[in-house]
């Protein structure tokens, strides 16, 4: 493993010669626009090892994505060999169906320590609540970026992150909302986490436990998902969105296609740079919500 190959795989080479923000919000941004969240590894018969190096061949060699348990500890790692002050964290992830937070860890994040001040950096939440930019650990302040109006809310050392919507305009659908009509906040929330350190080894029963439980969001769809420097890409099952941020004021665009089987290998080859060694079985459980990029929780 080395640092310059993890760079040429998400297509960095500006200068790096401090562990600073500038630096870390470039690599963020660059890690997110090349490495895809995806759990398709778990739907073509590949299990899922946590090992550092196997998650750096699989991502960095074979030009794969991963999920949060993958796609982060790799960026840990690289921050760390840049001589960043960089610690995992743990978070509950928010289930809109079941109006609350996990009732067990279920995400891992980044907190990096800069000059005394402290960021959460997250490279593996996906969809459209994906951070394109490092966000201060403050509670309370308005952080915009492209995907919208990121916040943290702390109480009693539990941080709370939230993220305050657009609405969407999809094409040839009935139900969207005219933009011109004033709308009130739409805050959506995301996770919860406290500041305690954990280790790679914290999650090893998750990723066993995910890989297998049915009832897991993750076993009942195949996710891929890649931002852009507009938006964000998604293929779940054989749905394939896209959607570009803020197209008019306040207001998302969102294309939504159904492929067909042949479509969806074209479409990961085409649309996320990614070539399976092993056979994909598309899955999309009917019965969830259907605006796929906005409700699921990737």
């Amino acid at each position: 493993m080395n640092i310059r190959e993890y760079f040429g795989r998400i297509s960095f080479d500006k200068p790096h010669k401090d562990a600073d923000l500038q630096t870390l919000t470039a690599i963020l941004e660059h890690h997110i626009q090349t490495i895809p969240f995806e759990n398709l590894s778990m739907h073509c018969g590949e299990a899922i090892e946590l090992d550092l190096q196997s998650t750096y061949d699989k991502i960095v060699r074979k030009k794969r994505g991963g999920w949060c348990l993958e796609t982060n500890h790799l960026l840990f790692w690289a921050l760390q060999e840049l001589g960043y002050d960089v610690c995992m964290l743990g978070a509950n992830s928010y289930e809109p169906a079941e109006n609350g937070y996990t009732a067990e860890i279920n995400h891992v994040l980044l907190k990096v320590v800069i000059e005394g001040d402290s960021y959460i950096v997250d490279a593996g939440f996906g969809g459209s609540y994906q951070m394109w930019q490092p966000l201060m650990l403050i509670s309370g302040k308005d952080q915009p970026q492209g995907p919208g109006i990121f916040r943290f809310m702390e109480d009693n050392g539990t941080w709370y992150l939230e993220k305050v919507k657009r609405k969407h305009y999809i094409p040839g659908h009935s139900n969207n909302a005219n933009p011109d009509t004033p709308q009130l906040e739409n805050i959506r929330k995301i996770h919860r986490f406290t500041l305690e350190p954990r280790h790679i080894d914290d999650f090893k029963e998750l990723n066993a436990y995910l890989q297998v439980s049915p009832d897991n969001i993750l076993q009942k769809k195949s996710i891929c998902s890649l931002q852009t420097t507009s938006g964000v890409l998604a293929l779940v099952g054989w749905t394939f969105t896209e959607m570009q941020y803020n197209y008019t004021e306040g207001m998302d665009l969102v294309n939504i296609t159904t492929l067909t089987d042949e479509e969806v290998e074209k479409t990961l080859k085409d649309k996320f740079n990614i070539v399976l060694e092993n056979k994909l079985v598309p899955v999309n459980v009917r019965g969830l919500p259907p605006n796929l990029v906005d409700k699921i929780q990737l």
